[in-house]
């Protein structure tokens, strides 16, 4: 993925844009303190995405005036997750909001054409999972990819998951997600040969553990090239995946 300061390296190396513009670009201040919060200006600009507003915890007037910093200071798309349908009325009141409930996400802006190298498929034991399936794909839209979802193909009818064979051989990443056991991950891993990135949900009966079966049967999959993140944490894994799918080759000075 590209940084802002390369595109703005580049852009001086181009012509369109002058070393003074690019230096006041890049000297502005790293946050601004509103009091309740520190937001960070230069988060685009390291690591080439924008910081994301985590709802849960934060009011909705907190996070209106974090939202009023960002787009102040230049920031046009806007990603808010665990965001409750109460607060995401009321900021809808101040910024123009899209709210996906079964996510609980809210998208201020418009989603950008998908720019990865190729398509990044979210895979679901259940239709349980799908809350946090949608959380790992809006993630993944609003950071410019391609998504493919493929819900309710978990192990205990294999049969559905083979009928798409072809979206996980063609993936550039491949998000599973699923409760209970956790055993996707793993399937899904033996087949694929991109990156395969877990997720545990806390989806399933008593000795699931609130998703801790899964996320240990996850962590201990025999398949290469499975990696995973937290219960439920489809964020994580929204974000991660469009970072592999931005993947640059990088130059790395050799001549022949």
């Amino acid at each position: 993925m590209k940084s802002e300061t390369k595109q703005i390296l580049e852009a001086v190396q181009n012509g369109t844009l002058s070393v003074d513009e690019a230096l006041l670009r890049l000297k502005t201040a790293p946050f601004e303190d509103i009091g309740f919060a520190k937001v960070d200006l230069h988060r685009k600009v390291r690591q080439g995405v924008p910081e994301v507003i985590y709802g849960a915890g934060k009011t909705p007037e907190q996070m209106i005036g974090i939202i009023d910093t960002m787009k102040k200071n230049g920031q046009k798309n806007i990603l808010i997750t665990r965001l409750s349908h109460e607060a995401a009325q009321k900021i809808d009141q101040s910024h123009a909001l899209a709210y996906y409930s079964n996510a609980k996400v809210g998208v201020i802006g418009d989603f950008p054409s998908p720019d990865g190298i190729g398509a990044v498929v979210i895979a679901t034991g259940g239709t349980s999972d799908i809350p946090v399936a949608e959380e790992a794909a809006l993630t993944a839209e609003v950071l410019g990819n391609e998504v493919i979802r493929l819900y309710d193909v978990g192990v205990a009818g294999l049969h559905r998951l083979l009928s798409h064979k072809d979206e996980i051989m063609q993936a550039s990443v491949i998000i599973a997600i699923a409760g209970m056991e956790g055993a996707l991950a793993s399937v899904i891993g033996g087949l694929a040969d991109c990156p395969v990135i877990a997720v545990p949900t806390s989806v399933g009966y008593g000795a699931s553990f609130n998703g801790l079966s899964a996320l240990l049967s996850m962590l201990n999959s025999c398949a290469s090239g499975v990696s995973v993140v937290n219960i439920d944490n489809g964020f994580g894994a929204g974000y991660l995946a469009s970072m592999i799918n931005h993947m640059e080759a990088k130059d790395r000075g050799r001549t022949v």
